[in-house]
């Protein structure tokens, strides 16, 4: 089941996405959530602030969602 997560970009730009667990298309609904998670795809994440490490794929949402808490402020995820 796709998980919904709300939040916003560095820049203050709003964002809600569906987060798939398809590889093809790991978010759905903004451009720029894709094309942030697809530019740090293969790069390794903390799943948590202290861990642990995996490398982000788009077929695993837990490394999805790591990369949007990094990188954008996430205000709801359900």
């Amino acid at each position: 089941m796709p998980q919904t997560v709300t939040g916003r970009f560095e820049d203050g730009s709003a964002y809600q996405v569906q987060v798939t667990g398809a590889a093809d298309r790991p978010v759905v609904g903004s451009a720029r959530a894709a094309a942030l998670v697809a530019l740090h795809t293969g790069e390794r994440v903390a799943l948590t602030p202290t861990g642990p490490m995996r490398t982000v794929d788009g077929a695993d949402p837990q490394s999805v969602l790591a990369v949007m808490h990094r990188y954008t402020r996430v205000l709801d995820s359900r």
